[in-house]
């Protein structure tokens, strides 16, 4: 029997096409810890028995709802009707100013090409961006899932 949490996420992140099996570890461990599910969408820059992929999720691994895809449109085909929100530095609009739903699905890039321009472009309403000092050039991958996953949960929780 599959376990109940694992088949009604309250979030879906996807990552699109991660390059770093550490962020993808890491990652896995906070969708654990906030019951979403963890989408890869390829080409990846590892294989999923790389062991600091492992590594990085510990022991969290068994706990975690995921699924790879080959594209963008594969990805779209098994979440049918949904309204990706889509991270970048590139957007204007704060995470702040989102209102998060049970269900959501949060994209976030490569580690160094971040989102395609055409897919930013397909909705710019739904990009949003975790604003910071200009010094820092971007947030690791695994940190800004971190930031956007838990406040949505904290939203959710209210």
């Amino acid at each position: 029997m599959p376990d109940p949490k694992l088949s009604d996420p309250k979030l879906h992140i996807v990552l699109y096409e991660p390059q770093i099996p550490h962020n993808a570890g890491g990652v896995g461990r906070t969708c654990v810890a906030v019951g979403a599910k963890l989408w890869f969408v390829r080409p990846l820059g590892f294989q999923f028995d790389d062991r600091h992929l492992r590594r990085a999720g510990l022991d969290y691994w068994q706990h975690l709802d995921w699924e790879a895809v080959d594209d963008w449109t594969a990805l779209r085909e098994r979440l049918p009707g949904c309204r990706p929100w889509f991270f970048s530095k590139r957007a204007v609009a704060s995470y702040t100013s989102a209102q998060f739903g049970r269900g959501d699905v949060l994209v976030f890039g490569s580690e160094s090409q971040g989102l395609p321009p055409s897919l930013l472009l397909s909705d710019q309403d739904r990009c949003l961006r975790i604003p910071i000092e200009p010094d820092a050039r971007s947030l690791n991958l695994s940190v800004s899932v971190a930031v956007i996953a838990f406040e949505a949960k904290r939203q959710w929780e209210r």
